[in-house]
């Protein structure tokens, strides 16, 4: 496929284990980092880029304050080549931080802007990155079809507003289902980010529709035998 898939995850084991299985990147956050358990950020960063020295990994900054966040971005920055740094295009009081995103760019940081959901917010983190310089836009497809949204037309426009800019790649975000990948690739994404349990769906896709028809059916068939409940007339 065209489209670059990465694993989106903060669980060594589980990055080791899709990286054996060729993934071309990886993604992390803080809120995966709490769920994996990761007790040390730089601890886990090193080993990381330690076993993956190759392929593109995202670490994010925790800092809500522009200074603290150019801080650690450049901090971030000294870990690896491969290194991107996720930024957030807006603090948690909703003001957005595009001076702060192009400032980095411009010095040569790879920065991964995230957090973004809207047709403005792509416009404004294009002009901020430095069409120069690696930079990813990551839309957060499946939060936006979560909250009933369409993600299609915010990722179509992105895809078309950075047609020319080849150093900054469109990333779909959040992703739910095997079926994204497919929809992300026709719609010319760059890069999409999925999570271990739909990999492992990913890797086994292939079932044709009948197949999965009979394959249901069995299974309410192993769940009506467990249940042992029978449906007969009063006597």
């Amino acid at each position: 496929m065209a489209i670059k898939i990465f694993a989106d995850g903060a669980n060594l084991e589980g990055m080791l284990e899709m990286n054996e299985r060729g993934v071309d990147g990886f993604t992390t956050n803080p809120s995966l980092m709490r769920k994996g358990g990761v007790e040390n950020y730089r601890d886990f960063a090193f080993k990381a880029l330690a076993a993956i020295p190759d392929k593109s990994l995202s670490f994010e900054v925790f800092a809500d304050d522009e200074a603290q966040m150019e801080v650690e971005g450049n901090e971030i920055k000294t870990w690896g080549e491969n290194v991107f740094v996720k930024i957030p295009c807006v603090r948690t009081d909703g003001t957005p931080i595009y001076g702060l995103i192009k400032k980095l760019s411009d010095a040569g940081v790879h920065v991964n802007v995230t957090a973004v959901f809207t047709e403005g917010q792509v416009k404004a983190v294009a002009e901020a990155l430095n069409p120069n310089v690696p930079g990813y836009i990551s839309i957060f497809a499946g939060r936006l079809s979560d909250a009933g949204n369409d993600p299609i037309p915010v990722v179509k426009y992105a895809v078309e507003l950075t047609r020319d800019r080849p150093q900054t790649e469109v990333l779909w975000a959040s992703t739910r289902e095997v079926y994204n990948i497919i929809q992300a690739e026709q719609l010319g994404v760059d890069i999409i980010t999925v999570p271990n349990d739909v990999l492992e769906k990913w890797f086994k896709r292939g079932r044709q529709a009948l197949d999965l028809s009979v394959d249901t059916v069995r299974g309410f068939a192993a769940d009506i035998a467990t249940l042992n409940f029978h449906i007969l007339p009063e006597e």
